[in-house]
C-alpha cells in the first residue's frame, strides 16, 4: 500500500472527525450519526496504517484522534474505577499470560543458578574465604539474616523493600532492550540468593532461611522474573521483529511492557507489606502457608483471567485497546 496516497485520500475524513470531536456545541442527530460512522472508518484506517508500517508519528496522531472521538461518541469518559478494574481483570493478566513462556523460563533458570550457587558453597567450603571473614559469616547466620526483617519499624521497612524491589524490576525492564545488562542483573541476584541459602544451610539454619524467604520471596521473585522477561522481550523484538518492521515490533512490545509496570508495582507493594508485617511476626507454619497461597493465587490469576482475556484477543497493548474499544451510541 502507498502510505502517502492513503493518507492523502483519507485526510479529509480525519479532519472532519477531528472537527466533530472538538465541537463545543451540542451535535445534531445527523452529526452524531456522522461522528459514529467516521469513528468506525478511521479505526479501520488506523489498522491499515499499522499493517502497512506507517511512521509512528502518523500512527500516534491517528490513535489520539480515535481516543478523543471515543470520548465524544460515548458522551463521557468511562469512570476511573472502570479503567482500573479493566486493567487488573483483563489487560494485565492478558499481558502476563501471553508472555508466560518468557518469565517461567527465566524463573527456572534463575532458580537453577541459585541452587548451583548454594551447592558451590556447601560442596566447596573454601569458597567461604572469598565471601567474608569467618566472624562476619558467623554473625550473619546467627543473627544478621533474621534481624534484617525486624530491625526497623515495619512501615519504614515495607517502604524500603518496595522501593528497592521496584527499582530492581524497573532496571531489568528498562534495560532489557540491551539484553546483556538485564541478564547480568538477574545473574547477580541469583548468585546472591544462592550464597545466602548456602551459608544458612551450611550452618544448620536452612529451615530458618526458607521460612523467612517463602512468605514474600516466591511472589516477589516472580515479579522480578516478569519484569526481566518484559525487558528481554523488548530487546528480542528489536533483534527478531518477525513479519513486522523493527519499529512496529518495538512499539507494540514497548506499549505492552509499559502497561505491565503498574501491575508489577502493585505486586511488589503487596510483597513488601508481607515482608514487613508478616515475615517477622507471624508463626513460621502460617507465614509459609501465606507465601505459598499468594504464589498459587497469582498463578490462578494468570491462567484463569489471563488465559480468558488472551483468548478474547487481548495482548496488553494499551493502544490497541483504545483503537478497538466498543462503540455505544
Amino acid at each position: 500500500m502507498d502510505v502517502e496516497a492513503f493518507v492523502s485520500v483519507h485526510q479529509p475524513q480525519w479532519d472532519r472527525l477531528a472537527d466533530l470531536t472538538r465541537r463545543q456545541r451540542r451535535l445534531t442527530g445527523a452529526e452524531v450519526e456522522e461522528l459514529v460512522t467516521l469513528y468506525q472508518r478511521v479505526g479501520t484506517h488506523l489498522s491499515a496504517l499499522r499493517a502497512a508500517g506507517a511512521d509512528p508519528v502518523s500512527i500516534g496522531r491517528l490513535s489520539g484522534l480515535i481516543a478523543d472521538a471515543r470520548g465524544a461518541v460515548t458522551g463521557a469518559q468511562a469512570p476511573v474505577w472502570r479503567d482500573i478494574s479493566r486493567y487488573f481483570l483483563v489487560s494485565f493478566p492478558a499481558a502476563l499470560y501471553t508472555s508466560r513462556r518468557w518469565w517461567v523460563t527465566i524463573g527456572l533458570l534463575f532458580y537453577l543458578v541459585t541452587a548451583w550457587s548454594a551447592w558451590r558453597i556447601l560442596a566447596h567450603p573454601e569458597v567461604l574465604d572469598s565471601i567474608a571473614a569467618p566472624t562476619e559469616i558467623q554473625q550473619y547466620v546467627d543473627s544478621g539474616f533474621e534481624s534484617y526483617y525486624s530491625e526497623n519499624p515495619a512501615q519504614d521497612f515495607a517502604l524500603h523493600v518496595w522501593l528497592n524491589n521496584a527499582g530492581l524490576s524497573a532496571a531489568v525492564l528498562a534495560i532489557g532492550i540491551l539484553v546483556v545488562p538485564s541478564i547480568l542483573i538477574l545473574w547477580d541476584n541469583a548468585i546472591g540468593l544462592g550464597t545466602a541459602a548456602g551459608l544458612m544451610i551450611g550452618h544448620d539454619k536452612g529451615t530458618l532461611f526458607f521460612t523467612l524467604i517463602t512468605p514474600h520471596g516466591l511472589l516477589e521473585l516472580t515479579a522480578v522474573f516478569i519484569a526481566g522477561a518484559a525487558g528481554l522481550r523488548l530487546g528480542w523484538a528489536w533483534i527478531v521483529p518477525g513479519a513486522r518492521t523493527r519499529m512496529q515490533a518495538l512499539a507494540q512490545t514497548g506499549r505492552a511492557t509499559v502497561a505491565m509496570a503498574i501491575g508489577l508495582a502493585a505486586i511488589l507493594l503487596y510483597t513488601g507489606v508481607v515482608e514487613a508485617f508478616v515475615t517477622p511476626y507471624i508463626p513460621s507454619p502460617l507465614r509459609v502457608v501465606i507465601g505459598i497461597a499468594s504464589q498459587l493465587g497469582f498463578f490462578a490469576y494468570v491462567w484463569i483471567l489471563g488465559r480468558r482475556a488472551a483468548q478474547a484477543g487481548e495482548t496488553g497493548d494499551i493502544e490497541e485497546q483504545d483503537a478497538a474499544a466498543p462503540i455505544s451510541a
